[in-house]
């Protein structure tokens, strides 16, 4: 049982589990009644999303600098209450089921998934 972190509208891999969409806004022009058959998710959590704006001040610039500052506001919005218990939830449930959270970007390194992926680990999750 783990949780993966995946790209929302990638393949599924085979036992990977219910999908969870990490995102502020559902895929465009994608009828809700598809997204679960065309592999974006099958629940959409948008708490765990960074905030419209931090979205917006993190889009316009690449350097690392602003992206340690996008992760350090990321950070802080997950350890308010309400996105910190759904953590914990998941790090737990990590170790009876196997589900997966994403987003759509292409790159990991720059997305918000990849520092859910340190949150996760932090709570003692099982990762894949």
């Amino acid at each position: 049982m783990a949780i993966r972190i995946v790209q929302l509208g990638s393949a599924r891999l085979r036992g990977e589990g219910v999908r969870l969409g990490t995102v502020r806004r559902p895929p465009r022009g994608v009828p809700r009644t598809r997204f679960a058959s065309e592999n974006w998710f099958d629940v959409w959590l948008p708490n765990l999303a960074p905030s419209q704006e931090l979205m917006s001040a993190g889009r316009s610039s690449t350097s690392l600098k602003s992206w340690k500052s996008f992760a350090r506001r990321y950070e802080a919005e997950m350890n308010r209450p309400d996105a910190s218990r759904v953590l914990d939830a998941l790090a737990a449930l990590s170790h009876s089921a196997n589900f997966s959270v994403g987003c759509y970007c292409e790159d990991e390194t720059h997305c918000h998934r990849s520092l859910l992926r340190e949150l996760l680990a932090r709570r003692g999750a099982k990762l894949a």
